[in-house]
């Protein structure tokens, strides 16, 4: 006989509890990690710098991430909360931790609808121009699902886990079938494991290195089911099982498509992409003509979806700060008619629609697709190393509780976090020591410039308004406060930072 499991300390009243099971907690990860944006745009923006060899950089990254994911699981066990990471290292290492990682999640979601504006409008204006010989500038067709976007948000928009299922299941399918298509007919020159050589790279170890950050961006998002902790059955088992099954799930469905994205394109073709190429457009003329159209679907839509996601979270976010005095109180009103925090939602529109409009002046200019695409890489990659020290910050968490809890486990609660954590501090040094060309060589400074401004913030706010800081660094991590800040410091994991 199954024994239901104790409703988390500090569960929010409003959320229905047992709603989710582990394929809907899957889903949840997967979906938000986008699928078929990721296999269809991401790869070539490490192409540039690995080549041939990406689909090596691909897997390694899944081994990576697997650890990364080691220690979020073991938390997520320990602490079944919508607070998820922000939780999770304010247990282990303190309220100023804490602060710090809800900086760091916020500026990196906070670039998420921008970037996908801009790659949106590239997409698409490459697209129009190739099919009907038309060329509407990126950024007006951007502004397209932007327009929706806000609009959606405006009126009030409720995410399905069973609307996400069949979205995440028609990207699948058309990646899947166009994958097979092009293996079955051998690709360009025949079917080789070549990829997945070093030697494929064609800028050494160094380009396999500036590869992995766009490889990352493929993985964010795996740790969504953490946040349904207060929704899911069983949660202390669902959830780490959920987020292991979408990295693994997900991340070898990028091996094998990627793999046969250079198989397609043949070894010359693969490492001359960048950005701005659109090969699974190129691939499905080549391959399967009749897969055209579901291709530039399903691109567009996995786009659309995670904009609208990652800007609901951003709105949120920004809502409840303004209730709690820590934006413009403007910021907070609801709609009297539809309910929704309208200011905010008009802010964030704002705010994405400006800032990929100046990245995109910035890149190359308004008319140009390149420029568009270049918005979605520098966000993108900007992201990605706002998103890693959290990972870092998670699995230094998970070893100090345990530690301090006396339940410490060698392998789960040192060896695989240290493992993770150490992977992601080496890939961080990394692109600051052997960095690529400007302005990707600028990015991992203005993200230590960020963190520092973040912790200068927590240890003025710690010793003057310790609470207030509490407070902003549960908004900043997830747009909700979780009514348990008492717990933080006095709980087993003592504070180190």
């Amino acid at each position: 006989m199954a024994v239901a499991e104790q409703v988390p300390e500090g569960a929010h009243k409003g959320l229905r509890s047992n709603a989710v099971g582990l394929g809907g907690a899957v889903i949840m990860s997967a979906a938000i990690m986008g699928p078929a944006v990721s296999t269809f745009f991401n790869p070539q923006f490490s192409t540039p710098f690995s080549g041939a060899a990406t689909p090596l950089v691909y897997l390694v990254t899944v081994g990576i991430m697997v650890l990364v994911a080691s220690g979020i699981m073991e938390m997520a066990r320990e602490f079944p909360s919508a607070g998820a990471f922000y939780t999770y290292v304010s247990r282990g290492l303190g309220a100023k931790a804490g602060f710090m990682t809800g900086g760091l999640m916020f500026v990196a979601y906070a670039l998420l609808p921008p970037a996908e504006i801009g790659l949106i409008g590239a997409y698409l204006q490459g697209t129009f121009r190739d099919e009907f010989s038309t060329n509407i500038p990126w950024w007006i067709i951007g502004m397209v699902p932007a327009i929706a976007m806000v609009g959606l948000a405006y009126r009030g928009i409720s995410a399905s886990l069973k609307t996400a299922l069949v979205l995440f299941a028609a990207e699948v399918t058309v990646i899947l079938v166009l994958s097979l298509i092009i293996l079955g007919k051998g690709g360009a020159h025949g079917v080789t494991l070549h990829p997945f050589n070093p030697s494929a790279s064609p800028n050494g170890f160094s380009g396999l290195t500036t590869g992995f950050v766009f490889a990352a961006l493929s993985f964010v998002g795996f740790e969504a089911a953490a946040t349904l902790g207060h929704e899911v059955k069983g949660p202390r088992r669902t959830v780490p099982r959920a987020i292991l099954l979408s990295v693994l799930g997900v991340g070898l469905l990028y091996v094998f498509c990627i793999w046969i994205e250079v198989l397609g394109l043949g070894t010359g073709t693969a490492n001359k992409l960048t950005g701005a190429d659109l090969p699974w457009n190129d691939l499905a003329h080549t391959y399967a003509s009749w897969m055209k159209w579901p291709v530039i679907i399903a691109s567009v839509s996995s786009m659309f979806a995670v904009m609208v996601n990652s800007s609901n979270g951003i709105v949120r976010i920004v809502n409840t700060m303004g209730q709690e005095k820590l934006l413009p109180k403007f910021l907070a009103e609801i709609h009297p008619r539809f309910r929704t925090p309208s200011k905010a939602v008009v802010a964030q529109g704002v705010f994405a629609v400006g800032l990929a409009l100046v990245v995109g002046l910035m890149a190359g200019g308004l008319g140009d697709p390149v420029a568009g695409s270049n918005v979605y890489g520098y966000l993108g990659f900007l992201l990605t190393l706002g998103i890693l020290p959290v990972y870092v910050l998670t699995n230094l968490a998970a070893i100090n509780w345990f530690r301090a809890k006396g339940t410490f486990n060698v392998v789960k609660h040192a060896l695989l976090p240290l493992a993770g954590g150490g992977l992601m501090i080496a890939l961080l040094y990394g692109q600051i020591v052997n960095n690529p060309a400007a302005p990707f060589s600028w990015f991992p400074w203005v993200i230590l410039g960020w963190t520092a401004f973040v912790v200068a913030v927590a240890l003025v706010l710690g010793s003057t308004r310790p609470e207030q800081m509490k407070r902003a660094g549960e908004l900043l991590a997830t747009g909700e406060l979780e009514g348990e800040t008492e717990h933080l410091v006095s709980d087993p994991g003592k504070a180190i930072v």
